[in-house]
């Protein structure tokens, strides 16, 4: 069996703190472990890693390599294989496609089909298990234990869908309707009726008194096979692409329709079957959700920052920088990033996404970037700016470096804080230690990296009429970017 883990959704629904350029799926909301990794560990119970592929796309490539290369420095030391990705430029046990594009859950799902076909040599009867990267399972052992049910059952012919037994009215999730009736209830599996979208709560309560209702988790699992005979029967513009070679499905991927995997195949289709999940799940779809996940205090206040609470009960209140000080709040939610703060009552969190909208119909930056910006060799994070100055503070991992470029438009200062940095300037190469500092003038070419074994840490002064990102040259680069 191999495993399909689907990583490039933009998850704006947890905002302020999942943004685009750094969505949920990255984030540790629930330990120490991202949630992209907390799904890569609990298959490793089931596949080996050369058995798992993670589906992203290239803003995110090195977030999920940063990601798996920190969950493997928690197991076993594991062989590298070379990942086939034409995108992905690292060795890695795990194999990593790029989409070019996002075109939804139905044409990623194909690509992965093709790469498991052509470049992993996989025949049509082996079974393909699909998981989203950003969700909370727990009961591992008796989810493991679901999915090798589920590929004894995908190897009958049926598309397993993997419903959740729901344990109250949530609008905010999709629902499978099951038959009552079907002979396969005693096997444990039920034939599925229909999908339905996200319900009212008058509809989501008459559902839960129905029972045969599951909440749509967005799990499946189904040998190759039959998912591409279903695509040729439903899709057979995907099914026409599955027809070409890996290589070409990638260059004409943007030709792809834009539709997710339920429209396209599972409402449509007369093989699919539900099997029932009695564990706990959540997709933290919402700051609700999470709610639910996050140990509560005696007012039942879930708090993380320096925060004060007086006379507040039932409220979720989370801080970056600032103090945080409440006075007879009730069911309510305080997100405070470096940037941006969230006041919301619970119960109102699926609108956060009017407000992304809002601030991206605005062109605010605050719809898709954090102050802090994640790079491939580390971070740097905009400490104040204005007319024609930027003050940064970067931060290089060790044996990281940036790449050799220039600015037309900018000159920097480079002030170590913490750490040792191996300059270029030009044709000139020094090391700069703490409380020491570089300047480079407009279009000197320039690199900057950490050869010590700690993080560095400058302060990066920018002076110039023009300061985007986008004013960078790059001569040459380690991670292959343009």
């Amino acid at each position: 069996m191999k495993a399909l883990i689907l990583a490039g959704g933009y998850g704006t629904r947890l905002w302020p703190l999942s943004r685009k350029n750094y969505p949920k799926q990255f984030l540790q909301l629930t330990g120490n472990l991202s949630l992209l990794q907390q799904t890569v560990d609990r298959l490793l119970g089931i596949v080996s890693t050369e058995n798992i592929v993670v589906m992203t796309n290239n803003e995110y490539k090195f977030h999920v390599l940063s990601d798996l290369k920190a969950l493997l420095n928690t197991h076993s030391p594991m062989p590298h294989a070379p990942c086939h990705s034409p995108f992905a430029h690292s060795s890695m046990p795990f194999a990593i496609i790029l989409e070019p594009a996002c075109r939804n859950t139905a044409p990623a799902i194909a690509l992965g089909v093709k790469y498991c076909l052509e470049k992993l040599g996989c025949e049509k009867e082996e079974v393909l298990f699909i998981s989203p990267s950003d969700h909370v399972i727990a009961s591992i052992d008796q989810f493991k234990e679901y999915v090798r049910q589920a590929e004894v059952i995908a190897k009958e012919g049926y598309i397993v869908t993997f419903g959740i037994k729901p344990t109250r009215p949530e609008t905010g999730y999709g629902y499978i309707k099951t038959s009552m009736e079907h002979g396969a209830k005693s096997k444990g599996y039920f034939k599925v009726e229909q999908f339905t979208e996200k319900p009212d709560l008058e509809t989501a309560k008459k559902y839960i008194d129905e029972g045969n209702y599951y909440w749509n988790s967005g799990m499946f699992a189904f040998s190759m096979g039959t998912i591409i005979d279903e695509f040729q029967k439903h899709a057979p513009d995907i099914h026409e692409m599955l027809d070409k070679n890996f290589d070409e499905m990638i260059n004409r991927f943007i030709q792809m329709p834009e539709i997710s995997i339920d429209y396209s195949i599972m409402e449509k289709s007369d093989r699919v079957v539900s099997l029932p999940l009695d564990i706990y799940w959540n997709d933290i779809g919402s700051w609700d959700s999470l709610c639910e996940l996050l140990q509560k205090d005696e007012q039942g206040n879930i708090k993380n920052g320096d925060v004060i609470a007086i006379d507040t009960t039932n409220t979720m209140i989370i801080g970056n920088n600032r103090l945080i000080a409440t006075i007879g709040l009730e069911d309510s939610l305080v997100i405070e990033t470096s940037d941006a703060i969230l006041i919301a009552k619970k119960g109102q969190a699926q609108k956060v996404k009017e407000i992304v909208k809002s601030l991206s119909m605005a062109n605010r930056k605050e719809a898709a970037e954090h102050v802090t910006t994640y790079r491939p060799w580390g971070s740097y994070t905009v400490l104040e700016e204005g007319e024609r100055y930027k003050i940064k503070r970067v931060v290089v991992n060790p044996r990281e470096r940036l790449s050799l470029q220039l600015h037309y438009h900018r000159s920097e200062h480079w002030v170590v804080v913490r750490g040792t940095a191996k300059v270029t300037i030009g044709e000139t190469e020094r090391l700069v230690h703490e409380n020491e500092s570089a300047y480079i003038s407009k279009s000197t070419i320039h690199r900057l990296e950490n050869p010590g074994k700690v993080p560095l840490e400058i302060i990066e002064v920018q002076n110039g009429e023009y300061l985007g990102e986008d004013d960078i040259v790059r001569i040459d680069d380690h991670y292959g970017r343009k």
